[in-house]
C-alpha cells in the first residue's frame, strides 16, 4: 500500500512541477516566476524526501535540507534585488 501512494505521490508533484514550470515561463509580472520557482524548490524538496522514503535512506533528506537552504537564500536574493537593483549594500 505505501508503494501506491508513493507513486500516487510522486505523479502529483511531477505535475505539479509541470505547472509550476508553466507559471515560470507564461507569468505575466516578475514576482509570479519569483514565486513560481520558489513553489518549484518546495516541490522539489518533497520530492527529494519522498525518493528518501523510498528507498530508505538518511542521505535523501540531508540533500533535501540543503536544497531549502539554498532556495530560500536564493528566493530573499532575488526579491532584494528586484526590490533595490542591488544585492550586497
Amino acid at each position: 500500500m505505501i508503494a501506491l501512494a508513493l507513486n500516487f505521490a510522486f505523479c502529483c508533484f511531477g505535475l505539479a512541477l509541470l505547472f509550476n514550470l508553466y507559471r515560470v515561463i507564461r507569468a505575466p509580472v516578475l514576482t509570479d516566476r519569483v514565486l513560481a520557482l520558489d513553489t518549484m524548490v518546495i516541490n522539489m524538496i518533497a520530492l527529494l524526501v519522498l525518493f528518501g522514503i523510498k528507498l530508505g535512506s538518511g542521505m535523501n533528506f540531508e540533500a533535501a535540507l540543503l536544497f531549502a537552504m539554498t532556495g530560500f537564500v536564493s528566493t530573499v536574493a532575488y526579491c532584494k534585488f528586484m526590490l533595490r537593483g542591488d544585492i550586497i549594500e
